[in-house]
């Protein structure tokens, strides 16, 4: 569900798990929420997407989803040309499946 000030929220259901994604649009970048259960912040990466590659810093590191967390803020931030703060806060590992999904799920809200 998108609203005009930037903000969009969407809950999905895979494999048994429901995982709320929430966006938080700016002009030069955004800021992007994905959480299993309660919301809550968790590890965090920013990525600057300013050249031919994307900076990426880790903020909070994971413990399990690192490569995931880089994986959606270089794409977002080079995507967008500008600045992804991506947070996960996910109770066990994502397989493969279940982390596409996820960024296509978050990709499909950024573009629309």
């Amino acid at each position: 569900m998108n609203s005009p000030n930037g903000f969009s929220q969407k809950t999905i259901s895979l494999e048994s798990r429901n995982f709320s994604l929430q966006i938080l649009k700016f002009e030069n970048g955004y800021f992007v929420s994905i959480t299993e259960g309660s919301c809550k912040l968790g590890s965090m990466v920013v990525s600057l997407a300013t050249g031919p590659s994307p900076i990426t810093t880790t903020i909070i590191p994971s413990r399990t989803e690192s490569l995931f967390l880089k994986l959606t803020a270089e794409r977002i931030s080079t995507r967008m040309k500008g600045i992804a703060v991506v947070s996960s806060f996910i109770q066990k590992e994502l397989d493969v499946d279940t982390a596409k999904a996820i960024m296509t799920e978050i990709m499909d809200m950024i573009q629309n």
